[in-house]
């Protein structure tokens, strides 16, 4: 494996394993914080662009034509307004290992996604690596304990918005590629914020004078910091840098470690206890994983 495409392995898992412990503090968030999901969405697109802005004051300046503009502002809806916004909605109305192990959907439809718009072929090895991966997470997941009397919270609107996220973020993955490496990750990502939050403006204004800012407690507001800066600041910086080294499915599939960080987490907290199963179905997991990236295509070159 070449430099080139480790950096894209590391830079895509390091997203996604923030994005697992995102799950769990998004939760307190989404449940405790008082705040509409598009106030809290407006609030993290405008932070978040202004400090991809404020990087790119350091970075070389890149001349973006109009054309691309708008399609940047495109990606921006689709790798950002709407996949933040539906699982702001989605984790109010589940719990974070269901949303997590729903989370294993996106390698899915960003398959087939890729393969009809980037015609990526869709090989044996990495259906059977899809395969691998999907089974080990199901399987961890029946054999969850869902808090102390093992039932779920989880509501059918919560499984709706679920969905709705991971379809719109596979489309972002699989059609968005070849213009996310067309320019630097500063570049792409302060054009899709910008847009993003002028996107909400129109949604959120409404809810600001029923946000009672002052009634959210301290701790909430420290993990409203950690989405802003890791969650979305960081992450939304790895999630392009992968994008630029390594095929679309491949990317996804690093989602899977997103189920197997929230449950950590919720063991390291005292939720949850691990088990044999949870090993093994970890294991699983990354069988999956490898099973992809030994895939012909996954190392075609770019």
């Amino acid at each position: 494996m070449n430099k080139r495409i480790a950096i894209g392995h590391a830079a895509s898992a390091a997203a996604y394993i923030i994005f697992g412990i995102n799950v769990v503090v998004c939760r307190d968030i989404a449940t405790d914080g008082g705040l509409e999901p598009i106030v809290l969405f407006a609030m993290r697109s405008l932070v978040a662009g202004l400090l991809f802005w404020l990087a790119a004051a350091f970075t070389p300046k890149e001349h973006v034509p109009p054309k691309d503009l708008l399609r940047l502002a495109g990606a921006g809806v689709l790798g950002l307004f709407l996949p933040q916004l539906t699982f702001l909605h989605a984790i109010a109305h589940t719990t974070p290992v269901d949303l997590s192990v729903m989370s294993t959907t996106t390698p899915i439809f960003t398959m087939f996604v890729a393969a009809i718009f980037l015609k990526e072929p869709i090989t044996w090895k990495k259906a059977l690596g899809v395969a691998l991966s999907f089974g080990g997470i199901l399987w961890l997941i029946l054999q969850s304990t869902f808090g102390g009397n093992g039932a779920s919270e989880t509501e059918p609107v919560g499984i709706l918005y679920c969905f709705a996220n991971y379809i719109v973020f596979a489309l972002y993955l699989g059609t968005c590629r070849p213009l996310i490496a067309r320019y630097s990750v500063v570049t792409s990502m302060k054009w899709m914020f910008l847009a993003s939050f002028l996107l909400s403006l129109p949604f959120a204004v409404p809810h600001l004078p029923q946000s009672d800012f002052a009634a959210v407690p301290g701790y909430v507001w420290w993990e409203i910091g950690f989405m802003i800066f890791f969650s979305t600041f960081i992450a939304y910086y790895l999630i392009p840098i992968g994008q630029q080294r390594i095929r679309p499915t491949l990317v996804s599939m690093y989602g899977y470690l997103q189920p197997i960080i929230a449950i950590a987490v919720a063991i390291w907290t005292g939720m949850d206890r691990i088990t044999v199963t949870k090993v093994l179905a970890a294991l699983l997991v990354f069988t999956g994983v490898w099973v992809v990236n030994q895939s012909r295509a996954a190392a075609a070159p770019k």
